[in-house]
């Protein structure tokens, strides 16, 4: 089970916390010396560095899974918007991509993008645009069938303009779960990355009349002053 890193040392009397300073240098702007100085002092950015994931994001679908337990050995796993890779490299390893669980059925993992990656152990990379036509059919022959899970941590270009970061993000999370219906085998999962701030309800509805179950989680690994939460439908219908 993933565990939350908290940076305190507790080991003996007097010890404490040392935060990483950053200094302003001339031509970096005050938001980049704070997002600096953010990543530095971050314990899941240095966890993910002693732990080999890509990036801190690798602890959020870790977190998710831990609660609903839908990367299970064997599932056929799509990752919409792979990069950098930190998604499908949790993935591999939970649904037994490679093999490494003796006696547990293999699973695959099938990440997507608009550019190339590096490869992902145990993970099959594609460029691919999943907006264009045939998108689902290259998945679905990719795959060799449909999908157990649907998944994304994408995030749209931002504009600086909070409302209209919002509802871009909103509008390409539901994209996204249309694209999941076409892909995701009965009994399937969707988990996606969203954005609060007044636009999520046409999604929860249509969420609602696809799937058994819907979910919306901010895991321990979402920054606390972040707006971003996570929605986990669990047990897809089925065409209807």
């Amino acid at each position: 089970m993933a565990k939350t890193p908290t940076g305190k040392n507790n080991s003996g009397r007097g010890q404490r916390d040392l935060k990483v300073k950053v200094k302003t240098a001339r031509g970096r702007k005050l938001s980049s010396t704070r997002w600096l100085e953010r990543q530095l002092n971050d314990p899941y950015v240095k966890r993910a560095q002693s732990d080999g994931y890509r990036g801190r994001a690798a602890y959020k679908i870790l977190e998710l899974d831990d609660k609903f337990r839908f990367l299970v050995p064997g599932a056929r796993v799509v990752d919409l918007g792979c990069a950098p890779g930190g998604w499908c490299q949790v993935a591999a390893k939970r649904v037994n991509a490679l093999g490494e669980k003796s006696g547990k059925r293999v699973g695959t993992v099938l990440g997507i993008d608009l550019q190339e990656i590096e490869p992902v152990a145990g993970a099959d990379t594609y460029v691919l645009d999943f907006l264009e036509d045939d998108a689902d059919q290259k998945v679905k022959d990719w795959l060799g069938g449909k999908a157990d899970v649907v998944m994304s941590d994408m995030a749209a270009s931002s504009s600086g303009h909070k409302q209209t970061d919002h509802l871009r993000i909103m509008a390409l999370c539901e994209t996204a779960a249309y694209f999941a219906f076409d892909v995701l085998e009965e009994g399937g999962t969707f988990v996606a990355k969203v954005l609060a701030g007044g636009a999520e309800g046409d999604l929860q509805k249509l969420l609602k009349q696809k799937f058994l179950k819907v979910a919306n989680v901010k895991p321990p690994a979402s920054r606390s002053d972040s707006s971003e939460k996570f929605v986990v439908a669990t047990g897809f219908r089925g065409e209807s």
